[in-house]
């Protein structure tokens, strides 16, 4: 693929316009997700809902997948992963702490006065729409991190899985076990996303949806593929440079390599098999040149 073409693709997915966001930005689709979370409650509606998803506009290099308050009485955050990790967490952790300190803001409530502030109640949900070995309803921070251990804090995520899943999150998971089906029969090709889209309709899978934003759909698909490939081929360039250097310093310039170029850590890590911990290191060491370059 020519520099010129990657760079477009590239280019469309910084938007991070998933298939999940664009569903669930819809009022219509976020209270069948919060029916399907809390199928007791019959009163909520539409003009109960407000959505209160991190923007990096706000918060630099903090977003997360979807957030929303029910009421101003409750806030619910849910995460989308493809791949099962604990780390989901941690992460939610870190979510639900600038949440509040957006919710704090908006509400100009003082959390330094004697008066108790208004706090929504949280709760925290993950949707593994992967095959995971995770088989737990629940995933809590002293459990996965402190080996059980009472400490200051406790985060509890909820775990939605096929299995568990019902209304529009077990859809929107078999939206993308048969998107995973598609491109591993046709490839990153049209005929995939063709594919996808005719059976999704056929079995009732976000049939509304779909149907609505088919050429939007389509393009957001188009775009996630076209990258998959471009990283594939990135990763095996990246390799093959590693490999021709063959010592460490020659791995860690390509790490920092990666770092300029905004690679993914997760990625980082399995081409060059450092720790996360060694390429934060590098990268803080990195900041660190620029800021006292800019002096």
């Amino acid at each position: 693929m020519e520099q010129k073409e990657a760079a477009v693709f590239r280019m469309k997915r910084n938007i991070k316009d998933t298939v999940f966001t664009r569903l669930f930005r819809e009022k219509k689709y976020l209270l069948q997700l919060y029916q399907a979370l809390h199928p007791e409650d019959t009163d909520t509606t539409e003009e109960d809902l407000k959505t209160i998803t991190l923007e990096p506009i706000f918060v630099k290099d903090i977003t997360n997948d979807l957030g929303f308050s029910v009421k101003d009485k409750l806030f619910i955050l849910v995460e989308a992963q493809s791949t099962a990790s604990v780390n989901i967490i941690v992460r939610s952790f870190m979510y639900l702490a600038h949440t509040y300190q957006e919710h704090f803001k908006e509400t100009k409530q003082n959390l330094y006065g004697t008066k108790p502030v208004i706090i929504p109640k949280p709760e925290l949900y993950v949707i593994f729409s992967c095959d995971t070995s995770i088989d737990k309803d629940v995933l809590t921070l002293s459990e996965q991190f402190f080996g059980g251990e009472k400490t200051a804090i406790e985060v509890r995520v909820k775990v939605i899985t096929e299995k568990n899943s019902n209304g529009i999150i077990e859809q929107y998971i078999l939206f993308t076990k048969v998107l995973d089906e598609q491109v591993k029969a046709y490839g990153y090709t049209r005929k995939a996303i063709d594919e996808t889209l005719r059976i999704c309709e056929s079995y009732d899978i976000l049939k509304e949806f779909l149907k609505e934003h088919e050429k939007e759909v389509a393009d957001i698909m188009i775009s996630l593929y076209s990258q998959e490939e471009i990283d594939e081929m990135y990763l095996h360039e990246v390799r093959r440079e590693s490999e021709a250097k063959g010592e460490a310093k020659g791995k860690e310039d390509m790490v920092i390599e990666m770092i300029k170029k905004n690679v993914e850590p997760s990625l980082i890590s399995a081409v060059s098999h450092f720790s996360l911990e060694k390429i934060n290191e590098i990268k803080e060491r990195l900041l660190n040149n620029v800021q006292l370059a800019n002096e």
